[in-house]
């Protein structure tokens, strides 16, 4: 079957948007949000805008939304949580950013600070941290990133430009300035952690 031209795809959205605004059942609604929740969680935001977007009645969308939170589908706490506990794991970001990302998922700014507050409250999942060492999420976070780093950060053998670059690395990704320059000061020794000797 030949691809559709740009027109052809064009008139396609648009007549599939007219089938969407002209249905009453609630059901192909929820069957829309079902198959954008399969790809992965989302905020109820994300999938109202996602409805919206393919233009179901409003008054469907809402409907759906309620079907599948009271499901229990649909929660933005846990959203929330998992999000910030993900990027913790996977891909640390400052406390700057996890606010920034939560908001464009829509999240309310009362709930996100609820999840920053209860990721500030102790050690991210599975890690424990040594008695006496209360590293604030952030600073645990930066260091993180930085370890998964170390290996490009260590070909650089000037101490100053290696901590110049962690700094930068660390700001770019939401990191406020005292938690980079906390983080960034472990890497003046050289690759395998030795101080590097004048001669």
């Amino acid at each position: 079957m030949a691809a559709r031209s740009g027109p052809g795809r064009l008139e396609a959205r648009l007549e599939r948007e007219r089938r969407h605004a002209a249905t009453g059942d609630v059901e192909i609604v929820l069957a829309a949000a079902g198959r954008y929740l399969e790809q992965r969680a989302r905020s109820v935001e994300e999938v109202r805008r996602h409805l919206r977007e393919a233009r179901y009645p409003e008054a469907l969308i809402e409907a759906a939304i309620d079907r599948i939170v009271r499901a229990g589908m649909l929660d933005d706490r846990a959203f929330a949580s998992a999000w910030v506990e993900s990027r913790d794991r996977a891909r640390p970001r400052g406390e700057q950013a996890l606010r920034r990302e939560l908001s464009l998922k829509g999240l309310d700014r009362d709930l996100i600070e609820d999840v920053l507050a209860e990721r500030a409250a102790g050690p991210a999942a599975g890690e424990t941290d040594a008695p006496g060492n209360e590293a604030a999420p952030d600073l645990r976070a930066a260091l993180r990133l930085l370890a998964k780093r170390r290996s490009t950060l260590d070909r650089i053998a000037d101490p100053r430009l290696r901590r110049q670059r962690a700094y930068a690395l660390l700001a770019r990704n939401g990191f406020d300035p005292d938690v980079c320059r906390q983080a960034s000061l472990g890497l003046a020794a050289g690759p395998g952690g030795r101080e590097p000797q004048d001669g």
